[in-house]
């Protein structure tokens, strides 16, 4: 053999070798993508802790200023407006990446 018939050899085998690789690699695993349910009590813990949150400085400056419950009610409708906002957020974020899959899906179809 000459030597560009070398060079033309061995990019044919390195080729194969790339696709022997690319078909041997590991498929990812669909338990590593959040499922469904998951992503639902992400949103529920978001809302659950911004009413937390707001219910707890509420009733500490309640507590520390010795008013009636105005500060309890109004921290709590915040903290209910934070946890809403965090949802919608979190929900954005998850249409971005399911609307990215299916963009990558059907490129590669």
């Amino acid at each position: 053999m000459t030597d560009p018939d070398q060079k033309l050899e061995m990019e044919r085998l390195e080729a194969r070798i790339a696709a022997a690789k690319a078909a041997q690699s590991p498929k990812p695993r669909a338990d590593e993508h959040y499922s469904l349910a998951n992503q639902a009590w992400r949103m529920v813990i978001e809302l659950v802790s911004g009413l937390g949150i707001g219910f707890g400085i509420g009733y500490g400056l309640d507590s520390l200023f010795g008013t009636i419950p105005i500060f309890l009610v109004i921290f709590t409708l915040l903290g209910l407006a934070a946890g809403i906002q965090t949802m919608i957020r979190t929900s954005k974020e998850i249409q971005e990446q399911t609307l990215a899959d299916q963009a990558e899906k059907d490129e590669r179809a």
